[in-house]
């Protein structure tokens, strides 16, 4: 029960097996709302997990019987204010999301409707079983076709000012009732700030670490730019994006750089798009691999550190010519516990991670930033790398 695993389970129903399983596998878990026995059986076998529920910032969905939901306003609330906090185009029709029938975009510029989401959501939230809430769609870009301009909005930047809005009064209310808000943060690498602003009440998920699906990684100067994501602040959730199986790759690739760079702080997952159903699991996430005994150490975009009970290696390169042959410290293991090679060859965007030798952490060191002191080879500025 000490491994890093985040179950990301919003899909179908959960079974009693899959709780059984997500208790001795994973330390954080976010949920529909309404799994509120799954939620209160989880938290009876492991009192240390976090538990999120899933609350969309941004729509509100007309199929849901309720009475729970997973928007902060439901349909029917927005439809009895006289329709005023629907988003509109300029034609002064609704707008549906593309790809999501029955998902309706809100204004979130509607002082009147972040203020009604805040207050259902912290009501809800009072006597919960839930640590908090996982709000999803902070968004960055136009992932629905919005097509803006629309009324009210003339771009983005107009929208992400009312998320900011919402996700600032959302979390200061959930924190003031001992609950945390972790906002599923589009895109944080490109506004410096972002990240740490958005994931000040509690933490913060990034859906996409290191690329937007499992042949679409991102490349190295853009993979760096997130890595400070991976020190919080709270509660930071790494999700690489794979196949769907647990096998693939990038599994073990999104795993070694979440240790590399959070020291095994926050919790990491691998899953593939919309893959929230199922328990993906690899026998490396239960592993702990203990302190770091070293800074991470880096060159070329291909980086290592070891710890008091292992080691892992990771290549941002995207170039596959760019391989590189890292020696490997001694007295390790890796899953099927044979012991490690002296060195491994690592072929762009894979990673390694080896369990096993006891060895006394060296303290604290700072948190992962591009100002830290201790760095040879800084992060390229989160800025204008889109990936």
């Amino acid at each position: 029960m000490s491994g890093v695993g985040a179950w990301i389970r919003y899909g179908d129903p959960i079974s009693t097996e899959q709780l059984t399983f997500a208790a001795s596998h994973y330390r954080a878990a976010i949920l529909q709302p309404w799994e509120l026995e799954a939620a209160t059986e989880l938290k009876r076998l492991r009192p240390d997990m976090t538990m999120l529920c899933y609350k969309c910032l941004s729509s509100t969905r007309d199929y849901e019987p309720g009475p729970v939901y997973t928007s902060g306003v439901t349909h029917q609330e927005a439809l009895d204010e006289g329709g005023s906090w629907f988003a509109k185009r300029l034609d002064n029709t609704r707008i549906q999301w593309s790809g999501y029938p029955g998902h309706w975009q809100m204004n979130v510029r509607d002082v009147q409707y972040r203020k009604r989401w805040v207050e259902n959501v912290t009501a809800e939230l009072a006597d919960s079983p839930f640590d908090g809430v996982m709000a999803d769609n902070d968004v960055f870009e136009d992932y629905y076709q919005l097509d803006l301009p629309i009324q009210g909005a003339a771009s983005m930047a107009d929208l992400r000012e009312g998320l900011d809005l919402l996700v600032h009064a959302a979390g200061q209310s959930l924190n003031k009732i001992n609950k945390i808000l972790v906002p599923n943060i589009a895109e944080s690498r490109r506004i410096p700030g972002r990240w740490a602003s958005h994931a000040a009440y509690g933490g913060g998920f990034e859906e996409v670490w290191l690329g937007y699906g499992p042949s679409n990684l991102f490349d190295p100067r853009t993979a760096e730019a997130q890595l400070p994501q991976a020190n919080g602040p709270g509660l930071s959730i790494l999700r690489v994006p794979t196949d769907g199986s647990d096998q693939h790759p990038n599994f073990k690739y999104g795993l070694a750089a979440f240790w590399i760079f959070s020291s095994g702080r926050g919790s990491f997952t691998a899953t593939a798009h919309d893959d929230y159903s199922r328990t993906q699991h690899i026998p490396e996430l239960d592993w702990d691999l203990g302190g770091p005994v070293e800074q991470p150490q880096g060159r070329g975009h291909v980086w290592s550190r070891e710890f008091s009970e292992g080691w892992a290696a990771v290549n941002f390169n995207d170039d596959g010519r760019r391989r590189r042959r890292i020696k490997v410290p001694s007295g390790l293991y890796d899953a099927a516990g044979n012991p490690a090679p002296s060195s491994v060859v690592l072929v762009p965007q894979h990673g390694v991670i080896y369990q096993g030798r006891a060895k006394k952490p060296v303290g604290a060191f700072p948190a992962l930033s591009r100002q830290s002191p201790w760095r040879t080879f800084s992060v390229p500025p989160d800025t204008g790398c889109q990936g």
